[in-house]
Parts: structure tokens; sequence; C-alpha cells
């Protein structure tokens, strides 16, 4: 249990300075992308949506936005091309994405902005990805104890294939990580994420 404790202390530790140095060493990106989403389309920079975090408490995510404008309320007419199983909406080639938001998703830039979720508490650097409300209503029972750990930016998910994984085993990949987590795994799924991200596999 003490071993546990101080794990936790760590992680949390490690969360506040290592978004706080990324914030702050790659500042120069976060302009040179606001200003090309607005070169675009002259839209909003980021993109805001409500997500469920810990223990089911709902926080508003930050992200720079990669579709158009109106993209939430195209997804209505593209529900039947979905991709993905269970309550999760995936779309390989998804038409409502801009230019440089495929960029954005390519190299994983888009998720940048969730470095301040982690500042503010809502957020880990490491843990399961966080749902939007519509899909935890859908969630079976074993699979609401993904949302009894600190949502994260990146997970096992992010380095194992992402949206080639059927929603039932992305959940099991994450109750895997939360019954067997340890603060030495977070680091090496940093890695591998930073791995993953030079290879520009993001979708």
């Amino acid at each position: 249990m003490y071993k546990e404790s101080v794990g936790l202390r760590m992680k949390s530790v490690f969360d506040l300075f290592f978004s706080f140095s990324v914030i702050m060493l790659i500042s120069p990106v976060f302009l040179i992308i606001a200003i090309a989403i607005r070169l675009e389309d002259g839209g909003s920079v980021f993109f805001i949506q409500e997500r469920v975090g810990l223990n089911g408490r709902r926080f508003p995510i930050f992200k720079f936005r990669t579709m158009v404008a109106n993209a939430e309320a195209l997804k209505v007419s593209l529900q039947g091309l979905n991709e993905q199983s269970g309550p999760v909406f995936k779309i390989r080639n998804d038409p409502r994405v801009t230019r440089i938001g495929r960029f954005l998703r390519k190299t994983s830039f888009d998720e940048l902005p969730q470095f301040f979720n982690v500042l503010r508490g809502e957020m880990s650097v490491v843990g399961p990805r966080p749902p939007i409300p519509s899909e935890v209503e859908e969630y079976k029972q074993w699979q609401k104890r993904r949302l009894t750990v600190k949502p994260g930016i990146t997970c096992t998910w992010q380095v194992s294939g992402r949206n080639g994984i059927p929603f039932e085993e992305w959940v099991r990949l994450d109750l895997e990580y939360i019954d067997n987590w340890s603060f030495t795994r977070d680091v090496i799924l940093v890695l591998k994420t930073v791995k993953v991200i030079l290879k520009r596999t993001g979708k």
C-alpha cells in the first residue's frame, strides 16, 4: 500500500512537471498551429468538448480544432459510416476533417492543449482516454471501471493500433493498465507515444 501511495504521488508530480515543461518548450508550436487553423477557414482555434473523467466527473477537454466548424451537426448524417464497434464514433477518412486537421491528427499535435487539462487536475499524462457522456450512457457495468482513474492524454490503446482496435478490446487494455499500473509503466508508455508521434501513425 505504501509503495502504491508513493507511486501515485510520483505520478502527480510527474504530470505537473512534464505538462508545464511541454507547454513552455513548444509554446511557439502552439502559436504556429493557431495561426494555421485561423488562416484555413477563419474559425475558432480550439475545439472544446464535454468529456467524462474520474468517477464520472464531467469536464471540458481542450483540443486544436481539426474539423469544420459545424462538425457536430454533420455527425448525425455520418452515423452509417461509423467504423468502430460499441458506443464510439470513428471514421478513418472523416470528410469533416480540414487540411490542417489531417496534419494535426497524423502528428497527434491536436492533443497538445490537453496538457492544460492536466495542469487543471482534470487529466493525467497517462490514463484511459476520456469518453463523451453519450458513450458512457451506453457502457456495460464492467466497462465503467475505466472511469475509476484519471483519464489521460495517452494510454495503451494509443500505442497499440488506435482506431484498428475494437471497442471492447480497447476497454480491456484500459482495465489491464489500471490493474497493473506502476509509475515505471507510465514512463514507458510516454516513450512509446513519442515513438508513435515520430512515425506519424495518428488517425
